[in-house]
């Protein structure tokens, strides 16, 4: 499946890789701690900003 290779690594691997590793050294709840910063970002906070953003650049395109 996978070419043997020195010195490469694909960007698959090497996420598989640090995530192994994040896994050995902080554990399952440090996934559902960030998991739980990420939905607040992306969540309803995030798409509201975004959407203000949005609103912003048109504003100032009618301004022009």
């Amino acid at each position: 499946m996978a070419e043997e290779r020195k010195g490469e690594m694909t960007v698959e691997e090497a996420g598989r890789k640090g995530g192994e590793k994040t896994a050995k050294t902080h554990g399952k709840e440090f996934y559902e701690e960030i998991g739980h910063k990420g939905g607040e970002i992306g969540g309803k906070k995030g798409g509201q900003r975004v959407k203000e953003l949005i609103k912003e650049g048109k504003e100032a395109e009618s301004k022009k």
